[in-house]
């Protein structure tokens, strides 16, 4: 595939795509899960599978869909409740699946990840090998947050940025996020007067007030400011991305040589990073955070080096060695994150020495340079170590 292909262009030729569906385009508060919407939905992720793509549907509803069975008119708003309903509902959720893909004759295989499973390595690295073999053995994965013992406000965040967290992890050549809204506007359209957005070169470039329109925010926890952020992270690491409404997910999922022509397309702003890379910047849980001095930030971020004592100002944060930290310039600004080669009690005494001052057994980095990712945007003349295939191993 050309690399000057439009974005439209590139999901539509995608060998591997990740949708996203929301809850509200799967339920209602009344009738539980709308059984003839999730029907049309498979019906349209089994015609992709069969033009050739290797397809990972991320499914927002297991709260949702466990609302009706419980009595409850409304999505509860404590903790316990909403695990409650999850467990009911993903049950569920997965049978209903089960039943109207194998209407197809697809086999699909149940994921359920948790904030753990993104920003623990090991964990990811588990996630990752997961979905690589269910794909490879031709099973149709349907990735959903672990509701039902998540503590951490219930989610990784939302499932808009699991789905690009997902379509990293299995090196995806696009992503698409359906809701019940048709794109982003450039206004609000409940006001009259807004356009749909059709193509966005830089998500990072879009106004604050950039809104999609109404939804059902009672059933579901996403937004427009979540979606846009998911297409961030998704087309800054190389992944076009497509927001579109459910109701035109054929559309959506078109193959023709130009694309889908609903909704708005993501044009992929950066260039594909490692995985190790991707989850410094995305997912990991950060414990700590290093001031930097001028020099050792223009080291970092300018010259790639690896962090050494001599830079570094000060240190705050409960780690040890292999946990993420934050880099931080003389301004304040985050500007790098980088897994910690001490522990937080061993830096205060190495702080500001010269290497060849200290002993021999603490004559390491404190951050390598292969262990650290910048968080901000390179100049031309910067190494382009990140420009690696986005399947590469942690």
């Amino acid at each position: 595939m050309s690399s000057h292909a439009t974005a439209r262009a590139q999901l539509g030729a995608a060998r591997r795509v990740v949708v996203k569906v929301g809850s509200s385009s799967l339920t209602s508060l009344t009738g539980g899960l709308d059984l003839q919407r999730l029907d049309a939905l498979v019906d349209a992720l089994a015609a992709r599978r069969a033009a050739g793509s290797q397809v990972v549907l991320v499914s927002s509803g297991a709260i949702a869909a466990g609302l009706a069975p419980l009595g409850l008119a409304r999505r509860p708003r404590d903790l316990a409740t909403q695990q409650a309903a999850a467990a009911v509902g993903q049950l569920l959720l997965a049978q209903a699946y089960g039943a109207s893909f194998g209407r197809h004759g697809q086999a699909i295989g149940q994921v359920l990840l948790t904030a753990d499973d993104m920003i623990r390595r090991a964990h990811y690295r588990n996630a990752q090998r997961t979905l690589e073999r269910l794909l490879g053995l031709g099973v149709l994965p349907v990735v959903n947050e672990n509701d039902t013992v998540a503590t951490d406000e219930i989610r990784v965040g939302d499932n808009d940025r699991l789905a690009a967290l997902v379509a990293h992890l299995i090196g995806a050549e696009g992503l698409v996020l359906l809701s019940d809204v048709d794109g982003l506007h450039d206004g609000d359209p409940r006001r009259g007067g807004s356009r749909l957005v059709a193509e966005v070169d830089a998500p990072a470039d879009l106004p604050a007030v950039a809104v999609a329109g109404p939804g059902a925010a009672s059933l579901g926890t996403g937004g427009m400011a979540t979606k846009i952020t998911a297409a961030a992270m998704a087309s800054a690491a190389g992944i076009p991305v497509l927001l579109a409404a459910a109701a035109d997910v054929v559309a959506a999922l078109e193959t023709a040589a130009d694309g889908p022509k609903v909704g708005t397309a993501f044009r992929p702003s950066g260039r594909r990073m490692s995985a190790r890379r991707f989850w410094l910047r995305h997912a990991a849980d950060v414990r700590g955070r290093l001031d930097l001095d001028r020099g050792a930030t223009t080291a970092v971020l300018d010259r790639r080096r690896s962090l050494l004592p001599a830079g570094i100002r000060g240190v705050s944060g409960d780690f040890v060695a292999g946990d993420v930290v934050d880099l931080v310039d003389p301004d304040g600004a985050v500007v790098a994150r980088g897994v910690v080669g001490y522990d937080a009690v061993e830096l205060p005494e190495l702080i500001g020495r010269s290497t060849h001052n200290l002993p021999a057994e603490q004559r390491r980095e404190v951050v390598h340079a292969d262990d650290l990712v910048p968080l901000h945007t390179h100049s031309p003349g910067e190494p382009r170590s990140d420009s690696v295939d986005s399947r590469a191993r942690l």
